[in-house]
């Protein structure tokens, strides 16, 4: 019997679930920032010395959300992935970095739950390679972006 990937008509749906999965986690990032309160993300990113820290936070979290959406949705995959790259390339090389590649460090377990330890640079890694996966294969089936290439507005 051969391998699941080696079916092009079950292959083609591999790109679902990264791209759902991609796009409700940036979705969700901007959407507990703006939960949490703007202000506190902004204090992030003027610690971590980005020039317009409040231009450059509520970019981010306007970015988060909107690509999120639009990844979703399978819709301007191959434009929306390169504001996505640089998103997880600053967080990663400003922040997560100097805590290793490790994303869950349990440190304790008290009475009021696990405790963890900072995030490293694996969960930006695992984005980037999902980014990477659907920028090579595309969006798969029931994406935006397949409608978009038929061009239904134009007549022949």
């Amino acid at each position: 019997m051969l391998p699941l990937w080696t079916n092009k008509k079950i292959s083609r749906w591999a790109p679902i679930p990264i791209r759902l999965i991609v796009g409700y986690g940036f979705f969700a990032h901007g959407l507990a920032k703006l939960h949490k309160g703007p202000e506190h993300f902004v204090a992030i990113v003027q610690a971590i010395g980005v020039p317009l820290p409040t231009l450059m936070a509520w970019l981010t979290i306007g970015l988060e959300m909107l690509c999120g959406l639009l990844m979703i949705g399978g819709a301007l995959v191959p434009l929306i992935a390169a504001p996505m790259l640089a998103i997880l390339l600053v967080a990663m090389f400003t922040v997560h970095i100097q805590f290793g590649f490790t994303s869950i460090k349990l440190l304790a377990v008290t009475p009021a739950g696990p405790q963890f330890g900072p995030p490293g640079t694996e969960t930006d890694l695992l984005y980037i390679a999902c980014l990477a996966a659907l920028l090579a294969a595309g969006p798969g089936p029931f994406a935006l972006d397949n409608w978009l290439a038929r061009k239904p507005w134009r007549r022949n």
